[in-house]
């Protein structure tokens, strides 16, 4: 009986190119690259050269997701491994994924089997922390405007009509409509709010 093997075993058997040398057989030159370690790199756009002329742009996109993830991401790198195959310079824009694949409630984002981007665990443990920034960001600003009003409210703000929301990189149903600032006046305002996803 042949065994078969998980996504995660798949991954881990591949041989990692160096990320300057997949770039340039891109045609990104290394300048235009911001590297993580040597196997992965983030490109800055504006040190690209200009192409003669305009590529073409393919979107995977999905509007019903299912339990296991519905598979944009292989589709997405199954779809540019066959346009290479056929001698076209295609390459993959890839979104980084929420924590629910790291939990394993969903689809790993970085595709899956034979079709997926590797290092796989990084790619799913955020390895560039872009979206802990935006959060990190978004509920520094969320602070900031409930501080305001808590030291005085000088703008005069009615904490009832801030629509500005904190968010947090799990789909946490409980967190989608809170009340905060319970407890008195330490606490700050009490006000209705929620968290988005990130």
């Amino acid at each position: 009986m042949t065994k078969h093997l998980s996504d995660v075993e798949i991954a881990q058997a591949h041989k990692l190119h160096p990320i300057a040398e997949i770039a340039a057989s891109a045609g990104i030159p290394a300048g235009a690259l911001i590297p993580y370690g040597t196997n992965k790199a983030k490109v800055d756009i504006e040190k690209l050269p200009m192409p003669g002329k305009p590529g073409k742009l393919v979107l995977v996109t999905g509007v019903s997701p299912t339990p296991a993830g519905e598979g944009k991401s292989t589709v997405l790198i199954g779809l540019t491994d066959a346009l290479n195959r056929l001698g076209k310079k295609s390459i993959v824009a890839i979104r980084e994924p929420s924590q629910g694949p790291v939990m394993g409630l969903k689809g790993g984002a970085a595709g899956g089997g034979f079709a997926q981007i590797v290092p796989m665990e990084d790619i799913n443990l955020h390895f560039t922390g872009d979206f802990h920034a935006i959060s990190a960001a978004t509920n520094t600003l969320a602070a900031l405007i409930d501080n305001h009003i808590h030291q005085g409210n000088v703008l005069n703000i009615d904490p009832n009509k801030v629509t500005w929301q904190r968010c947090v990189d799990v789909n946490d149903r409980v967190l989608r409509k809170v009340v905060t600032g319970l407890g008195g006046a330490v606490n700050g305002a009490a006000a209705e709010t929620g968290f988005t996803i990130t």
